[in-house]
């Protein structure tokens, strides 16, 4: 099974965590053996941090496969996969790090699996620097699933930075193959909804203020649209910890979802939070996309992998899926296309249409 090792520079582009998503996952998928290098060379703590370190050893269960350099601080992995079983598999991060990054890396790996999978996940639910689980819900899910699969994500308790202590239970079965997808069509607004939450010691007015202040904030902008935002207090027995945010969505005509969201942090008052939401909110409405600047890089290796070209249509190109697109290139041999959209509704707007002709994965299992 094993052949040439692929070498991947963990410290260019993107030169973070997602580096070591999107290649381990690749790997795993494709069964080729990996080297990665100069892991998080850049970032102020370099080297692997405990969230990174619990994606690889989940995908290294996966895949029954052999993990070398595998420990806090190191800068160089060496994988070597083998066959993706299905199953039930846990990863926990131990600390606030993300259930959804550990979800990102793990789902394309379990597509391909021989058998059903249940995907324990411990972590942070609504983290810094990531998607938080409602994103992933409400927003990642329904569009991914348009690849043509579905699966199933079962919030059991949310954690919050610092502590951590969520939990989310993944579940889905294998696939024979990705169909792609064409998401190149926006539609018009129809409605915008979401939620704000507090948990723990935090009063509920707190959950109040921040649905309000979005809404008066998108109110300003969009005039002729109910915003819907409900304020939650996250009951006792499924949140661990203390914390506040806010998720709003808006969906279109055809079916486009896009997020803005925000996390409270200590001293930050609720208002803050709540405008913070609407105006990134607003600002992925204005480019013309079809998806948000987050959704972007999360769809970049399911089109790698497709049978036939996909193509969909963003905003300003991130480094994130900029990154994601690099190695999905070099690693999967996926050919990627971004250029500029040359529809006349976009002539004054940012936007770009990636294409990918996929490389039409099968499941070697089915």
């Amino acid at each position: 099974m094993a052949g040439p090792r692929v070498e991947v520079d963990g410290s260019i582009m993107e030169g973070g965590g997602q580096i070591l998503r999107v290649s381990t996952a690749l790997s795993c998928l494709l069964g080729l053996p990996l080297r990665v290098q100069k892991i998080r060379a850049g970032r102020s703590t370099p080297g692997l941090r405990p969230q990174h370190l619990s994606g690889l050893e989940m995908i290294r269960d996966l895949c029954d496969g052999q993990l070398e350099g595998a420990e806090i601080g190191s800068t160089e992995i060496t994988f070597t996969p083998e066959k993706i079983k299905g199953g039930i598999h846990t990863a926990d991060t131990k600390t606030a790090g993300s259930v959804c990054l550990l979800m990102q890396v793990s789902m394309p790996c379990v597509l391909f699996a021989a058998s059903p999978s249940e995907l324990h996940l411990k972590g942070g639910t609504n983290a810094e620097m990531a998607p938080q689980i409602d994103y992933t819900v409400m927003v990642f899910k329904p569009i991914v699933e348009k690849f043509g699969f579905v699966f199933n994500c079962d919030i059991k308790t949310r954690g919050y930075y610092p502590k951590g202590g969520g939990e989310v239970i993944v579940r889905m079965s294998p696939v024979k193959q990705l169909n792609p997808v064409n998401l190149t069509d926006r539609g018009c607004v129809t409605k915008i909804y979401g939620r704000a939450f507090v948990a723990g010691v935090l009063p509920f007015k707190v959950a109040k203020d921040m649905a309000a202040a979005a809404v008066r904030c998108i109110r300003k902008e969009i005039r002729d649209l109910y915003v819907n935002i409900q304020p939650v207090q996250e009951p006792k027995d499924q949140a661990f910890g203390n914390g506040n945010g806010i998720i709003i969505i808006a969906e279109t005509s055809t079916g486009c979802l896009f997020a803005g969201s925000s996390l409270g942090k200590r001293g930050v008052n609720a208002d803050k939070v709540g405008i913070e939401a609407a105006e990134m909110l607003l600002a992925n409405l204005r480019h013309g996309g079809t998806v948000d600047e987050y959704l972007q890089d999360q769809l970049i290796v399911f089109m790698a992998l497709a049978n036939g070209v996909s193509r969909i249509k963003t905003g300003p190109v991130t480094l994130h899926t900029q990154t994601a697109i690099h190695f999905a290139e070099q690693i999967a041999k996926a050919k990627f296309i971004v250029k500029k959209s040359e529809d006349e509704e976009d002539a004054a707007k940012d936007t770009y249409i990636i294409e990918c002709q996929g490389i039409g994965m099968t499941n070697p299992n089915l």
